[in-house]
């Protein structure tokens, strides 16, 4: 868009030259500039004129953003941002200066970007991390699972209050009842107080660690990442495939670094007891009871465990589990 100096030099001496002064009256007589003018009463007429490109521009952007039409179709030259003059005298002379200024929705935008790349997804649906959330109604949508909600909202604060926890949370309950929901709403609320998190789909990660083999530098960064980040939530375990390779070298290692260092956090369709037992056999070496429960010594002692109950959520459009 030109501006309005552009817009004269264009026009310089021809009969639309002429509106330059009709240009200033409107813009000296506009509400913003009044109202402006009231906390800078030194600034004078002619001053305006001298920097009427300056006044121009803040006088047509502020009534952009008085009828906004959102963030994505914003008008103004520089998206989400307005312009902003101040004055310097100087030697009995104003000077006037403009710079752009970051406008409400711009910074919420920012914030919540900010917000989401502390978020680290594995296969999960992105729609569960970037979706907004309102505790009222992740409280309301199903009564049936208030007490689960209420254990991760005591958790959410415990944090907040007294930094990162040992222990995590085991969500076991059927299928559709928001399990994942709840956990994406967790690492969306602790992201705020600056903790990293990730969430890895179990059944989608363990075929993809197949290919993994291929390139061993990517196994090694992503096992690394899920050691190291703040909290860790392992969503449908239980689910996968289970081998002893999964189970003994990428689990193990994975639970044995963050045991008494970082929270752990699952989602289940299985019972504590269920899932030592999916632990202990495989297509491989068949029964192997013990390393099922060497596995589950690093979970069991390190969770609280949540129990969600509730309706089928899947069957309802808008909400995942």
């Amino acid at each position: 868009m030109e501006s309005l100096a552009d817009l004269l030099k264009q026009f310089s001496g021809t009969p639309l030259w002429k509106n330059r002064e009709e240009i200033r009256k409107q813009v000296a007589t506009d509400p913003a500039v009044c109202e402006w003018r009231l906390l800078h009463p030194e600034v004078t007429d002619e001053e305006i004129s001298l920097n009427l490109n300056k006044f121009y521009q803040f006088v047509k952007e502020r009534n952009n953003c008085s009828q906004c039409p959102g963030l994505e179709r914003c008008p103004n030259d520089f998206e989400g941002h307005y312009t902003v003059l101040s004055v310097e005298t100087t030697q009995d002379r104003c000077y006037i200066y403009d710079r752009k200024a970051s406008c409400d929705k711009f910074i919420t935008k920012q914030n919540q970007d900010s917000i989401r790349s502390r978020i680290r997804s594995f296969y999960v649906d992105e729609r569960s991390l970037n979706q907004g959330y309102s505790a009222d109604e992740i409280l309301s949508k199903d009564w049936e699972r208030a007490a689960a909600v209420d254990q991760i909202m005591d958790y959410i604060l415990k944090t907040k209050e007294q930094g990162l926890q040992r222990q995590g949370l085991y969500l076991a309950g059927p299928f559709g009842t928001g399990k994942t929901f709840l956990m994406c709403y967790m690492l969306y609320e602790l992201a705020k107080v600056g903790l990293t998190g990730a969430i890895v789909y179990m059944p989608d990660f363990s075929e993809d660690l197949k290919s993994m083999f291929q390139d061993p530098q990517k196994l090694k960064e992503t096992i690394d990442l899920l050691k190291e980040t703040d909290l860790l939530v392992l969503d449908d375990i239980g689910a996968e495939n289970m081998n002893p390779w999964l189970r003994d070298h990428v689990l193990g290692t994975i639970l044995n670094y963050r045991m008494n260092r970082k929270p752990t956090f699952f989602t289940s369709n299985y019972e504590l007891d269920d899932l030592e037992k999916h632990f202990s056999f495989t297509s491989k070496d068949g029964e192997e009871e013990f390393k099922g429960q060497r596995i589950m010594d690093r979970i069991r002692h390190f969770v609280e465990v949540v129990h969600v109950t509730g309706y089928n959520k899947r069957s309802k459009a808008g909400e995942t589990e």
